[in-house]
Order: structure tokens, then C-alpha cells, then sequence
């Protein structure tokens, strides 16, 4: 049995370059891991046939079948590897989906590092089958921050990266589907008074190329941004990946709670926060 952390990430920067001809999006993206995580227990099953893959969550609206991004993980590795002992996978979960924190990428690469330990399994075929996962699965078999390329799967740790701010994490109840808004990226415009220029941080340029076709799908994140960017102890804000969470780079005194109010304020129920900071 072992029990692995499966951390969620925030992306510093998101460039969205040109829609490729297999119908991805070639980016360039600075992803930073964050210590709020998932925990995931696999457990191999040796009296099982080869390939079962039993999955359980705390979360019942998590999907458990064979579209789970960690089942798939398996699925995928199974390809170069043939069929793996049985194997059980709880997840215990703590990073809310549709997000942009890459919760189910960071699940799938944990149950690859899993595997890795307890089975002998190639680097190659376990950078192989992350790929074949996930476009930030790559990144999350590395436990630092990372300069990603392609659609995502060129994964280049940051030499010498040493900033670890506190994050606050702000997410209204509603998640944001990552494939449109990538569909929209090309026909958005941004919408005046929208902060949408890049920030300067020792952890480098913050701007998000997606910012614009969701906030003009969803105008409430961009008020958010702009809110978060009038309150005190907050350095910077930008939307994670495709949304729909916003975060903000807060000083060590900052008082999270009040900015935590004055987030919902606007954005009323359901408004989900989480005080943490880089990994």
C-alpha cells in the first residue's frame, strides 16, 4: 500500500500562441505546484486478474469508471507495459474539478508515480502514458515549478525557482469547461475596464491569454480579478488555466478572511476559498 499527495496547481503565465492542425492549441504556460492537494491510496491486489482497477473516492460526483482521468492513467501505461496487477486507487478529495488546479491531471500523474514504485515501470513509458492522459499530466510527474510548451506535454523545470507566496484561491460554484474556452479564444475580445495586462512577481510575468474569452463568457470573474485587485495585502490576481478559479499573491500579513468577504460579497453562495501557497 501506498499513499501519495497529488497537489493542485496555479499557471503564473498562459500564452495561447495558435490553434494546431490536430486541433490542440499550442501554448506557453509557467505552472507552479501548490501545497493544497488530493491524497490518493493504491493498493496492489494480487489475487485479482491483471488489469482490474478497482476506484473509490469521498467524492461521489467524482467519476469512477474508465473515464476517471487515474483510471485512464492506468489504462494508458497498460499499453507499453501490457496489463498491471490489480490494483485499488482511493482518492480523497480535496481540490475542486473544473477549476483550472488541475486536480484530475495531478490525480492521474500520482497513480504514474505510484506505479513507478511500486512496480518497475520505464521512464519512458511513464512519460509516455502522461502524455497520452493528459496535456498537464507531464508537469505533474515533476514536483516543481515548470515552463511548458506544445499543448502542454514539453515540461522544462525552472531553474532556480525559490518564490513561495501565500495564494489565496477563489472559486464561484460553477466550473468552466477548458475546451470552450479554448474554442473561443480566437473570436474574444476583451472587455473595457477589464484588468487584463501582465504583472510583474519574482516568481515572473502573471497574464493569462484565456482571461479574455472567459471573462466575456463569464464577466463575474473578471469583476472578481479587478475586486481582489483593490483590496489590501493582495500583490497581484490572475485566473488559473481556464478558470473558473482566481487567485491572489498575498503578503505574509495579509488578512485572507476580509478579502475572502469582499470576494463574496460579490460573488453571494457557494463561493469556495482556500489560503495556501506555492509547493
Amino acid at each position: 500500500m501506498l499513499t501519495l499527495e497529488a497537489p493542485a496547481k496555479i499557471n503564473l503565465s498562459l500564452r495561447v500562441l495558435r490553434r494546431r492542425e490536430d486541433g490542440f492549441h499550442e501554448i506557453a504556460t509557467r505552472m507552479a505546484p501548490l501545497a493544497l492537494a488530493d491524497r490518493l491510496t493504491l493498493e496492489l491486489l494480487p489475487n485479482a486478474p491483471a488489469g482490474t482497477v478497482r476506484f473509490t473516492c469521498d467524492d461521489p460526483t467524482v467519476p469512477g469508471d474508465e473515464t476517471n482521468l487515474a483510471v485512464r492513467a492506468v489504462r494508458n501505461l497498460e499499453k507499453h507495459t501490457g496489463p498491471r496487477p490489480g490494483l485499488r486507487i482511493h482518492l480523497e478529495k480535496h481540490v475542486p474539478h473544473g477549476a483550472g488546479l488541475g486536480g484530475g491531471s495531478s490525480d492521474a500523474a500520482a497513480v504514474l508515480r505510484g506505479l513507478a514504485e511500486l512496480c518497475s515501470v520505464s521512464p519512458s513509458a511513464l512519460q509516455a502514458a502522461a502524455a497520452e492522459t493528459g496535456s498537464d499530466v507531464p508537469f505533474f510527474l515533476h514536483g516543481c515549478a515548470c515552463d511548458c510548451a506544445g499543448r502542454g506535454e514539453q515540461v522544462t523545470p525552472v531553474e532556480g525557482f525559490t518564490w513561495r507566496p501565500r495564494v489565496l484561491l477563489l472559486k464561484p460554484p460553477f466550473g468552466v469547461a477548458t475546451p470552450d474556452a479554448y474554442r473561443r479564444w480566437t473570436d474574444s475580445r476583451e472587455i473595457p475596464g477589464m484588468f487584463y495586462f501582465a504583472q510583474y512577481t519574482p516568481g515572473g510575468e502573471l497574464v493569462n491569454d484565456l482571461e479574455r474569452p472567459v471573462f466575456e463568457k463569464y464577466p463575474v470573474l473578471g469583476l472578481l480579478k479587478s475586486r481582489l485587485m483593490t483590496c489590501g495585502g493582495v500583490q497581484a490576481s490572475l485566473m488559473s488555466g481556464s478558470g473558473s478559479t482566481v487567485f491572489a499573491v498575498l503578503t505574509p500579513e495579509a488578512d485572507a478572511s476580509a478579502i475572502i468577504s469582499a470576494a463574496g460579497e460579490l460573488i453571494g453562495p457557494g463561493l469556495w476559498a482556500c489560503d495556501t501557497a506555492l509547493r
